[in-house]
């Protein structure tokens, strides 16, 4: 049975720890609420960018372009990995790369946003591409980065298609693994909407009403197409920072009421002690007095 200087110890030392993990909650709280309303801000632009990439493809034939190209389905791919560069974040990561992990290791290579997923390609002797990093606040600098690696490892060959791997926020307490095609991007006149965050996808439907383009349909698709890219890459990127504070936040409101419930705990088995040593004592003096007459 422990001491009650042992439990006195044990009690300061939780304490201490559930200071800890109440202030990162409340960091984790400022930074989520920020993350998830440039998550939800950038969807309705994505949305419109969607409807105008319809009504420009609905209205080309034969359209043809590098980022569009289909290749063997068979052939090499790349996995754009997108993690988070600390710990503490609960589930996230570890749901996260075990998607990852049934990738398959001899026909991939992957690009990483985020150190966590660097060193579980490396942990694992998959083939790292490249290790790119993020912002706290992600920028679209950021995303053109990662695009224009992805679109030049497609471009040149080097790889048949490019997916992307990532945290799709859904809600605080709901975040889950997505893995989506990123090049080649769709089927021209059938393109997903893959930057609105639905999990499902839609196919891109035309309105039915006449539009007219200048220059021309075709040039006016050759410069959305990598704009569109880029932007599905940034919202990908809103969505994992806003699934990270969202389970780093819910993580350590479970740690802080997890050690405030020790404390309940030790405190009780601490005053349980107590008052047996105190009822202990008291039976010792009754006992000596009485043995004295």
């Amino acid at each position: 049975m422990p001491s009650p200087r042992d439990i006195r110890r044990r009690i300061k030392s939780v304490k201490n720890t559930a200071q800890i993990t109440k202030a990162m909650q409340m960091v984790a709280a400022s930074k989520m609420r920020r993350a998830q309303d440039a998550a939800m801000a950038g969807r309705p632009y994505a949305d419109l960018m969607n409807r105008v990439l319809s009504e420009v493809t609905a209205t080309v034939s034969d359209f043809q372009h590098p980022l569009t190209e289909k290749r063997s389905d068979t052939g090499k791919r790349a996995v754009v990995l997108v993690s988070t560069d600390k710990g503490l974040c609960g589930a996230l990561n570890t749901n996260l790369l075990r998607d990852a992990s049934q990738v398959d290791k001899e026909n991939s290579i992957f690009i990483c946003a985020g150190r966590k997923g660097a060193q579980f390609v490396g942990r694992t002797g998959r083939g790292l591409a490249a290790e790119l990093s993020y912002a706290d606040v992600p920028e679209f600098s950021d995303a053109r980065t990662i695009a224009k690696f992805a679109v030049e490892l497609f471009t040149e060959g080097k790889v048949d298609a490019v997916d992307v791997l990532f945290t799709n926020f859904i809600s605080t307490i709901n975040q889950k693994p997505d893995l989506r095609q990123l090049l080649p991007i769709g089927e021209i006149n059938g393109v997903e909407a893959s930057v609105n965050g639905d999990n499902e996808g839609q196919e891109l439907e035309a309105s039915g009403l006449e539009f007219l383009f200048e220059p021309d349909a075709g040039e006016v698709l050759s410069s959305l197409l990598p704009h569109y890219l880029n932007y599905q890459v940034f919202q990908i990127l809103l969505d994992s920072k806003a699934s990270e504070h969202s389970s780093r936040m819910v993580a350590m409101k479970n740690a802080t009421d997890n050690a405030n419930q020790l404390i309940k705990d030790l405190t009780l088995e601490y005053n349980k002690i107590r008052q047996a040593s105190i009822t202990s004592e008291l039976l010792e003096i009754t006992t000596a007095q009485m043995a004295l007459g």
